[in-house]
């Protein structure tokens, strides 16, 4: 008899380890011994190091990893409700964990990977639906249910998707996507537009971020800002010369640091700003490069208004079997310019989180905290700061003339330009 309470763990055709749960639902794993044989394996997690022992689900260290790949609040009680199981990290992985964040697929010990993988048209009907029902994810498909198996964590449902031949395709069980369509979030208003201007000027100004875009099925995103939704470019999905979708393994920063998911903030027990510093120097390839990155991403975000920064979106990319790097930026939203959401930043900086008590001597305080040095540190600031107030009116304009006038920019914009000017005045050298 074929156990519920286990599931084997792949990357692409090769059988990674093996997942189970307890009385008490928590967590286990192990490596196979094949696994741990072959030249290409690699650790799926900083916590999980390669070895024949088990993490045993009384650890934490399985439980805590596996579970940070599920999505979380809304849209975890979402799937829950439409597939009606209890409320288990187990049972979701077991439902949704075959198309996850990175390059791994949690299947049932019945299951293989299929040699083919199989997609259907998202037609406009489809793609209709899923804008009225903010990206729910399972369908119907001759009178039997198909579930992509797509498991992404954080608290907006998100659907993905096979971009081919300009046309937009669902993956059916596990097969891979190659983007990630995002849908407004029912009680805040115009968050795909808000990430969508932020991620263009972060990009403007130097940071390595994903490729996103405003989309809407009733033309202009502007004239019907409700039925706006992003499609987003996956970084951990690359493709091959045969046209065939690889995935690449990555973790996030809690994963990588041993923490849940309901830790991401700082102030809620979460890591420090100079926790995320010190893993990068612990386990980049180019620490020097991607501390700089890290830093600038901060920044960024104070003088942005994205006060949402926190721990689960930043993520180690393992762009081949023994090379970890920092990956690039995603969610970057103003989210100081929507109502009823916390302005306090998730990452505090020199123990201040108000974005109006940041100063000359609070970086300073950060600085040394981070092990980096105050001159440029401030440095860095103070251009920062220069360039958005340059690339600014660009960026908007750009976007106003791509995807039509959208008014409630002028809400961010001068959110972003009252930041700037304030931190040139407070962070001056």
């Amino acid at each position: 008899m074929i156990s519920t309470d286990e599931l084997n763990l792949w990357y692409e055709n090769n059988l990674v380890g093996y997942v189970w749960r307890n009385d008490l639902d928590r967590i286990g794993f192990r490596y196979d011994k094949d696994w741990l044989n072959n030249d290409f394996c690699f650790p799926v997690s900083l916590q999980l190091p390669l070895t024949e022992d088990e993490f045993s689900p009384d650890e934490g260290k399985a439980h805590r990893f596996f579970a940070n790949l599920l999505p979380e609040g809304r849209a975890r009680t979402n799937i829950i409700s439409e597939l009606k199981i209890a409320d288990s990290d187990f049972e979701l992985l077991r439902e949704i964990g075959g198309e996850c964040a990175g390059a791994l697929s949690l299947l049932p010990v019945a299951d293989e990977p299929e040699q083919e993988h199989e997609y259907e048209e998202l037609t406009e009907d489809k793609l209709s639906e899923l804008i009225k029902g903010r990206g729910k994810i399972y369908y119907y498909r001759d009178n039997k249910k198909t579930t992509t198996r797509l498991s992404l964590a954080g608290a907006q449902n998100k659907c993905g998707v096979l971009l081919k031949d300009e046309k937009l395709l669902l993956p059916i069980n596990e097969a891979p996507s190659s983007h990630i369509l995002k849908f407004q979030i029912s009680d805040l208003k115009h968050v795909p537009a808000y990430e969508t201007l932020l991620t263009h000027l972060a990009k403007q100004i130097g940071l390595a971020v994903v490729d996103v875009e405003l989309c809407s099925l009733t033309g202009s995103p502007a004239d019907d800002p409700d039925n706006t939704f992003i499609i987003i470019k996956r970084y951990d999905r690359i493709e091959g010369e045969n046209g065939k979708i690889h995935r690449l393994h990555q973790e996030d920063f809690c994963q990588a640091l041993g923490y849940g998911h309901e830790k991401k903030y700082q102030e809620k027990g979460g890591p420090s700003f100079a926790d995320c510093i010190n893993l990068i120097k612990a386990s980049s390839d180019e620490p020097a490069i991607d501390i700089e990155s890290l830093l600038r991403w901060q920044i960024f975000n104070l003088l942005a208004g994205n006060s949402d920064g926190h721990a689960k979106n930043l993520s180690l990319l393992y762009q081949d079997t023994y090379s970890r790097r920092l990956s690039p930026f995603y969610d970057l939203v103003c989210t100081r310019a929507i109502e009823h959401i916390d302005t306090n930043l998730a990452f505090n900086i020199g123990g201040k989180h108000k974005p109006a008590d940041i100063n000359k001597g609070v970086w300073i305080t950060f600085s040394k905290e981070c092990d980096l040095r105050s001159q440029y540190v401030l440095k860095t600031v103070n251009e920062f700061a220069e360039k958005i107030l340059v690339f600014l009116p660009d960026t908007i304009d750009n976007f106003q003339n791509a995807y039509g006038e959208y008014k409630a920019l002028q809400r961010v914009e001068q959110l972003i330009v009252k930041q700037c000017k304030r931190t040139l005045k407070s962070s001056c050298l």
